[in-house]
């Protein structure tokens, strides 16, 4: 898009910074799993989070929402700290996990042991060139069990919890890069549920499936909030609607409005909020 296009001058710029207490940005939830506390992060000089604060409620589905680039995949990948992994980003703030900070007093902070509770799956499904079954058992070999009893529970307890189990049964020695599109992203859900994980993060896990595959998803993600708890990104604003309970919008960077999922999509608080849902811009 460039400089002078007529569009850009009308998209809605961010708000200033809101104080505590603002209610489109404060829904209830009395014992967060995860509490993000004015959280700001940069790539090198770019700012990319401006002072963000949300409490992520314990086995809900939490959805961020919210235009290509306003910062929704940069907050997820700050639960687990994968944004350790990008040269030059500086992070200020802090995320607190079951009460305990993840940055700021974190000495000594074991991030294996963190991305072990905090599993993540990625947008584009990522199955090892190994077999079905070493891709769900990899991580536990990583965490030193060497049973093959220990992991043939394993392996099937994972598969069966990522609705996969009936497909691939007689499979397991096959290669998961023969797997269709959908199963491989419940491959890979199933190899992050294989370390026991407490909350599962989710980065657009249904933008490159079809309609049948992303509906098998969208049940799984119902059914495994019965155990864990998730937070997902996604451009579709039906699915954040069909699964999610808990709903953050973010632009440029910015929480614009955090609520009940029915509740932001029916009667948002914020203008910006029912310009983005309504097509307005976006």
């Amino acid at each position: 898009m460039s400089a002078l296009d007529p569009e850009q001058t009308r998209l809605p710029q961010p708000e200033p910074p809101r104080q505590d207490g603002d209610p489109a940005l404060n829904p209830d939830i009395p014992s967060p799993i995860l509490e993000v506390q004015r959280l700001s992060l940069w790539y090198g000089d770019a700012q990319a989070l401006y002072d963000i604060s949300l409490k992520v409620a314990e086995k809900r589905i939490t959805a961020f929402i919210g235009p290509s680039g306003c910062g929704k995949s940069t907050l997820l990948r700050c639960f687990n700290r994968m944004n350790d992994l990008v040269e030059g980003v500086t992070i200020e703030g802090d995320i607190l996990f079951e009460g305990s900070p993840i940055y700021g007093d974190a000495r000594g902070l074991d991030k294996q042991a963190l991305r072990k509770r905090i599993g993540m799956v990625f947008q584009k499904s990522n199955p090892f060139p190994k077999s079905i079954y070493e891709n769900v058992a990899y991580g536990c070999r990583i965490h030193g069990v060497k049973s093959r009893r220990a992991l043939d529970e394993v392996v099937e307890r994972s598969l069966r919890d990522a609705a996969l189990w009936d497909e691939v049964r007689d499979r397991l020695t096959e290669s998961a890069l023969g797997l269709s599109g959908g199963q491989q992203q419940r491959l890979c859900i199933a190899r992050a549920l294989a370390v026991e994980p407490e909350v599962i993060l989710l980065d657009e896990p249904c933008s490159a499936l079809d309609p049948v595959a992303t509906a098998k998803i969208e049940e799984l993600m119902l059914e495994l909030r019965k155990s864990y708890t998730l937070v997902i990104v996604t451009h579709n604003m039906q699915q954040a609607s069909r699964v999610s309970d808990y709903t953050a919008f973010l632009y440029l960077g910015r929480l614009i409005e955090y609520g009940h999922t029915e509740k932001l999509f029916i009667r948002p608080l914020k203008q910006q909020t029912e310009d983005y849902i309504t097509g307005r811009f976006g």
